[in-house]
């Protein structure tokens, strides 16, 4: 058994950002939106997806720490890092590298409005719906995303991999755990083929 298979290629998510980005210019023309995302995962997609919005625009980050598992804590968060620009009428879009129960990006939705925004949507690069808690729809999303456990283009395990060019879903967790450097980038092979659901070996 292969040790992950790249699930969305790196061409494949690079012509999806631009298509975000041209929709996102398209809906805010004539406004200076607010991009926000949550430190660490969502840095290289809000990186990349700002430069395909063709509107002015401003980026801040937010860090949070979860108060225990996200389904027992109704997923509450402690912000570490908060924004540090008024939102009162301001349009915001809260970019997210994942969502799948909701849970925390309702929280998060909440604790914006309350600032006056004049609206605010969830752009996400992956809604994993099939895991959804919450009675939440992102409005702009990349792809659909199996029940998998994911890594690359910002997405992490034990805080590696968020360096990979290419998101892969894990297919054998164990080994992974194991050894962590089989998938390290340097360990890359041009030859592998990007498609959906091809075998990404690291090293053997």
């Amino acid at each position: 058994m292969e040790i992950a298979s790249v699930l969305f290629g790196r061409e494949e998510i690079r012509r999806r950002v631009q298509e975000l980005g041209r929709t996102i210019t398209g809906d805010y023309v004539g406004r200076e939106p607010v991009f926000v995302t949550v430190l660490r995962g969502g840095a290289i997609f809000l990186a990349d997806l700002v430069r395909a919005v063709d509107v002015p625009l401003q980026t801040h980050f937010l860090a949070i720490s979860r108060y225990g598992g996200a389904e027992t804590s109704l997923g509450r968060v402690r912000v570490l890092l908060d924004i540090d620009v008024d939102l009162a009428e301001r349009d915001v879009v809260l970019v997210e590298d994942i969502v799948d129960t909701g849970l925390t990006v309702s929280y998060l939705l909440s604790a914006l409005k309350v600032r006056g925004t004049a609206s605010i949507e969830v752009c996400t690069l992956l809604d994993r719906s099939v895991r959804r808690i919450a009675p939440l729809q992102p409005r702009y999303v990349g792809f659909d995303c199996p029940d998998r456990f994911v890594i690359g283009y910002g997405m992490d395990f034990r805080d590696r991999f968020r360096n990979l060019s290419d998101i892969l879903a894990i297919e054998d967790m164990d080994r992974l755990k194991s050894d962590l450097s089989l998938l390290d980038p340097a360990h890359e092979r041009p030859q592998v083929a990007q498609g959906r659901g091809r075998g990404y070996p690291g090293r053997t």
